[in-house]
């Protein structure tokens, strides 16, 4: 994960939203959660909408869930013995390999922005949770200033939206996934929200 350097500035509701949107993927993701996070998953409801509908899932099963038991279906979906059953990497959904050119793209693009590697993290930063948390921390001003519109859009449009709607649906439909299939419903109806508000903007 990135580290951050300043306290969330003053957000519109709906750029706070987004930016919790982008947080709470972004937990989910990293690591399996612990009962802390599923508690608070616990109490997620949502309306009639796709997304909504995924968060009510994601709030039931994280109900019925322990630990130890999403531990074991994160490992099996991320992990694995030799690998899991999805490689969550923009390099990997975009060249078929790790560690590729969107990698060192976005070294250069978090450089630029003074987005700096957390120096316990392990993962490339190219990770899904990894460019969910640096997409939260560029609404909320939390490495340096708000971003633009126009530079959230160009971060997204350039190490987010060219792959991460397509994982999302897979994680959604991936024969491993019960407490993971409404994150990726969840993550692939945001995925199409974000890309239609940046084009109308």
């Amino acid at each position: 994960m990135p580290s951050q350097s300043r306290v969330e500035e003053t957000l519109t509701e709906e750029d706070a939203l987004r930016a919790d949107m982008y947080a709470l993927l972004a937990t989910l993701l990293a690591r399996p959660p612990g009962q802390d996070v599923l508690d608070k998953a616990a109490s997620l409801s949502g309306d009639a909408s796709e997304i909504g509908r995924g968060v009510t899932a994601l709030g039931k099963l994280a109900r019925q869930a322990t630990p130890a038991s999403v531990e074991r279906e994160y490992n099996a979906l991320f992990i694995g013995l030799g690998r899991g059953e999805l490689l969550p990497y923009a390099s990997y959904y975009l060249t078929g390999f790790l560690n590729e050119k969107p990698l060192a793209l976005l070294r250069q693009h978090m450089a630029k922005l003074g987005i700096e590697r957390a120096g316990d993290v392990k993962e490339p930063e190219d990770h899904i949770a990894t460019l969910c948390e640096m997409m939260a921390g560029l609404i909320r001003g939390a490495f340096g200033e708000v971003l633009s519109v126009e530079d959230q859009h160009a971060f997204f449009n350039t190490h987010v939206a060219t792959w991460a709607g397509h994982f999302f649906g897979d994680l959604e439909g991936a024969k491993g996934s019960v407490f993971y299939a409404p994150v990726g419903k969840i993550g692939r109806a945001f995925m199409e929200i974000e890309i239609e508000a940046f084009r109308m903007d």
